[in-house]
């Protein structure tokens, strides 16, 4: 259940602006064209309009008119054509008015979309999940999981409310985590920014969004056709990664983590281990949570309201009750104890892993894996077979030798692995 790279008609997102005909067909005023025409040509020396359609992702027929304009208030300067392009710089007067405008803002990328077209997109985009138990196991297929926590699962991806994955160490909450994006089988539509009251702020992460590999010809090019984003934060998130971060020196805004996850999954991983406190954190997304809306302010004080159509997952071994209030859990309709695996279940991940590390071993000393693991350990983790095979091939490559899985060298990793209690 992942999505194709070339999306078929089917599965075409509701929400499909078409590329604009004209500079009046844009959601965004034609200032601020005019403002990043004039600053992309500043940072170019040079430029072209084939440039400019390419850097703004705005078509011919936009930039043309301002092209026009901009020459005959004698701020561009003609160098020739190439074909049937323009060739053309700044003149003294159109640097100063780039300087101008670039003191104010600086931002000379893909031309922003209005903060109405982005909280349309989102609200349309919002992600409605149809899973079932066997479509469930066949997306999660990699992992070995018991039938009744997919019948947990289930429900709350369907529900697209926050869930809580909390348990034991090492029995998979994140590489589940992880892998729920499998569920979506669609694609949404994320723009490169967005423009609030003459201010830019950044969304489109390469690190974060990954974008189909064929981009629709009839498609508005200021919007980028990706896959619904999964985006993940552990114990390095800080508040400041919340809340808009602007750059003082440019005058640029980057998005916070849950803008960048909207229409898509943020997961909380080591949920209680970060900087910022729990019930710092959980207080900050009551709102949120509960409204579908999210709060975002300015420099100078002029808040946004921003929609918060994601699905966040908070995975933690630690007590929930230690971590929010029973007012803030109350919220979070999706509560799943991860707990540590049964023997069957470990038997067959450690089959897998043995497998896929082109491993194997007889009956005798999988179930001596088993008793091995219970005797350092108190319960059987999924970690567990994993680990215990990287260090035996670590083993053998230190020695120089194909590694093999017997009782000897099982009880030298797990010397290795297991820590020892000090009497």
């Amino acid at each position: 259940m992942t999505v194709p790279e070339v999306l078929p008609a089917s599965k075409t997102p509701a929400f499909w602006p078409a590329q604009p005909d004209a500079l009046a067909d844009l959601d965004i005023s034609p200032t601020l064209v005019q403002d990043l025409f004039v600053r992309t040509v500043r940072e170019q020396g040079q430029s072209s309009l084939g440039s400019l359609r390419e850097r703004l992702k705005l078509p011919h027929m936009v930039l043309e008119p301002v092209f026009r304009q901009l020459r005959q208030q004698a701020y561009l300067d003609v160098k020739g054509m190439q074909g049937n392009d323009y060739h053309f710089g700044l003149t003294a007067a159109g640097k100063a008015l780039a300087a101008e405008r670039a003191s104010i803002c600086a931002y000379a990328g893909p031309a922003p979309v209005s903060l109405v077209a982005y909280d349309r997109a989102v609200r349309v985009q919002a992600a409605r999940v149809r899973v079932s138990r066997d479509s469930l196991r066949q997306a999660l297929g990699d992992l070995v999981l018991p039938e009744n926590l997919l019948d947990q699962l289930g429900p709350a991806l369907i529900s697209q409310k926050a869930l809580f994955l909390y348990g034991p160490t090492g029995n998979g909450k994140t590489s589940l985590a992880e892998r729920l994006l499998r569920v979506y089988e669609d694609a949404v539509l994320i723009p490169y920014a967005l423009e609030m009251s003459g201010y830019v702020i950044t969304l489109f992460d390469p690190v974060l969004h990954r974008p189909l590999a064929e981009q629709p010809d009839d498609l508005d090019a200021r919007w980028v056709l990706c896959h619904r984003p999964s985006v993940a934060a552990g114990g390095e998130l800080v508040s400041e990664m919340l809340e808009l971060r602007s750059d003082a020196s440019s005058g640029i805004y980057s998005a916070p983590l849950q803008m960048k996850a909207n229409n898509g999954i943020l997961v909380i991983d080591d949920f209680g281990r970060q900087v910022i406190s729990p019930r710092d954190l959980l207080n900050r997304w009551i709102v949120p949570l509960d409204r579908r809306v999210d709060y975002l302010t300015l420099h100078h004080g002029q808040k946004l309201c921003i929609p918060f159509e994601v699905m966040v997952v908070f995975a933690t071994n630690l007590d929930p009750s230690e971590l929010a209030d029973e007012a803030f859990l109350r919220r979070i309709h999706n509560k799943i104890y991860i707990e540590p695996v049964t023997k069957q279940c470990f038997h067959e991940i450690l089959a897998r892993v043995l497998d896929e590390r082109r491993l194997s071993c007889d009956a005798q000393t999988a179930a001596y894996v088993v008793e091995l693991c219970l005797r350092h350990g108190d319960a059987l983790k999924a970690c567990y077979p994993a680990d215990l095979c990287d260090i035996l091939m670590w083993r053998s490559q230190y020695e120089g030798r194909p590694p093999q899985v017997t009782r000897a060298e099982l009880d030298c990793a797990a010397e290795l692995y297991f820590t020892r209690v000090q009497g």
